[in-house]
Order: structure tokens, then sequence, then C-alpha cells
């Protein structure tokens, strides 16, 4: 680099070569890319969770069937209608 030389600055920086014979390649402008699709959950992670603990609770507050061994509660009589 010469010393006291200025640098040219913005677009007279770069001088435009043009060839006289042959090609001239011209690059692409920049267009869309599509990328694959993504594949995604019909359900989330927090709504299978929230389903289970909704599953969870329904089976804790279902009647239990009776033991094997254990005896079934008495009914008490009901009283009988007078005709």
């Amino acid at each position: 680099m010469r010393r006291g030389a200025a640098m040219p600055e913005g677009k007279a920086a770069f001088q435009e070569v043009l060839p006289k014979q042959g090609q001239l390649s011209v690059e692409d402008t920049a267009s869309l890319v599509l990328c694959k699709p993504k594949v995604l959950p019909l359900k989330s992670v927090s709504l299978e969770k929230l389903e289970a603990l909704q599953r969870a609770a329904l089976a804790a507050a279902a009647p239990r069937p009776p033991e094997e061994g254990a005896q079934p509660p008495e009914e008490t009589p009901q009283p009988q209608p007078q005709a």
C-alpha cells in the first residue's frame, strides 16, 4: 500500500469491468427456498398431561367393586307403604 494515497469510498471503491467477448454470468437473486414440512404432534405434551390427570381423578372418584372376601354392606330394610 502506498502512503498518502486516499482510499476511494462508496461505489467509487469498485471499478466495474465488463467482458468484451464470451459469456456474461449473472448471479441469481435471492428466492424462497422450501424446506421439508415438520411433523407436529396432534396433541401437545401439556394437553396429554391434563388428560392423564383427569383420567386419574375420574378413576379415583369412581366407586370400586367389592374386594374378594369382604362382606357386602348390609341393606337397611325400606319401610313398606301403607295401602
